[in-house]
Parts: C-alpha cells; sequence; structure tokens
C-alpha cells in the first residue's frame, strides 16, 4: 500500500513537472517569452526547444497585434543550452536572471548592455568557452555563483558601479589571470575567488 502511495506521489509530481516546466506566453522568431499584460513588457523565457546557435534578443515583440518590451532575460531562460554560442542581449534589458545561462558551455561571446543594473545568482555558472566578458557600468551587483566554474574565463573588468561581489561569484575561475576591483566595491563574498589560480 505503501508503495503504492509513493507512485502515486511521483507520478502526481511528475505530470505537474510537465505542466510547469515549460511555463511561457509565447513565441516570437523563435524566442519564448512570458508577458507582463498590464506593463506590455516581456521577459525571455524557456521553451519546449533548446536555443543554439548566435542568438540576437530583439527589444521590442508585437503579439496578437500588441508591442511588448524586452525588459529581462528571465530565471533558467537558457539553462544547460550548450549548443548556444553567441548572444546579443538588446539596451531595454535591465537584469540577467538567476541561472539564466547555467552551463551554456559553448558559449564564447556575450554582448551585455549598459541598461542592465543586475546579474543574478549562477547567471553564467558553467559557461567554461567564454574567455572574456566586459560587465557594463550600470551592474550594481554580481550575484552568487554568477561566473563559478567559467574555466576559460582569463581576465575580468570590473566596473566603478559595482559594490557587491557575491558568495563564489568567481569560484573555480582556474583560467582566471587578470582582475580589476574598483574601490566602490565595499564587500565580497565567502570564496568569491577561490580556485583561481
Amino acid at each position: 500500500m505503501k508503495q503504492l502511495y509513493l507512485k502515486c506521489i511521483i507520478l502526481a509530481i511528475l505530470t505537474l513537472w510537465s505542466i510547469t516546466a515549460f511555463s511561457y506566453n509565447c513565441q516570437v522568431d523563435g524566442i519564448y517569452y512570458n508577458l507582463d499584460y498590464t506593463t506590455k513588457t516581456a521577459s525571455v523565457t524557456s521553451g519546449t526547444l533548446k536555443y543554439s546557435g548566435a542568438m540576437t534578443i530583439p527589444s521590442t515583440i508585437t503579439y496578437n497585434g500588441v508591442n511588448y518590451w524586452v525588459t529581462s532575460i528571465g530565471i533558467s531562460a537558457f539553462f544547460g543550452c550548450s549548443g548556444l554560442t553567441s548572444i546579443e542581449i538588446p539596451s531595454s534589458v535591465t537584469s540577467i536572471g538567476n541561472e539564466a545561462f547555467y552551463n551554456c558551455s559553448g558559449l564564447t561571446s556575450v554582448t551585455i548592455p549598459n541598461s542592465v543594473t543586475s546579474i543574478g545568482n549562477s547567471a553564467f555558472h558553467g559557461c567554461s568557452g567564454l574567455t572574456s566578458i566586459e560587465i557594463p557600468s550600470s551592474v550594481t551587483s554580481i550575484g552568487m555563483y554568477a561566473f563559478s566554474n567559467c574555466t576559460g574565463l582569463t581576465s575580468i573588468v570590473i566596473p566603478s558601479s559595482v559594490t557587491s561581489i557575491g558568495n563564489e561569484a568567481f569560484y573555480n575561475c582556474s583560467g582566471l589571470t587578470s582582475v580589476t576591483i574598483p574601490n566602490s566595491v565595499t564587500s565580497i563574498g565567502n570564496s568569491a575567488f577561490h580556485g583561481c589560480i
């Protein structure tokens, strides 16, 4: 009886996961979005198909005759998209969510605009193909594990707008040979640069 009960619970969880795992409002030109109908804004999200190749995110989209500004890269939007090679983010985007590019190991080029103010936790974790990244002067905080395990990263310049660097932000970035940290940084989290030989 107990085994049957457990099987029912597992089946219910898997069913719920299958319903919610790919939650998006629309797909426009191969990119999935969640829409805010009140503010007329859109957030890039994940979908049924993995993103790959070189991508350019537009600043606006039109869906059902209504225009929406693309203002964020959502949580786990490109999670595990190892076939993604490069991405251009428009200046309409102000935030990059947690785990947005988690384990995008094939990613070699990212353009982050000056409009972005925050880089979420584990946003670029495991992006081993990145050799350099330019953090714009609009960013004020770098989340926990934001660039952890980016083993190909060789240099990083942190702008004077940044005041905090999260725990393990650059953990195990073993290829990192040059780091510039400005005086504006008032807090550096635990093990932020651990394993950076």
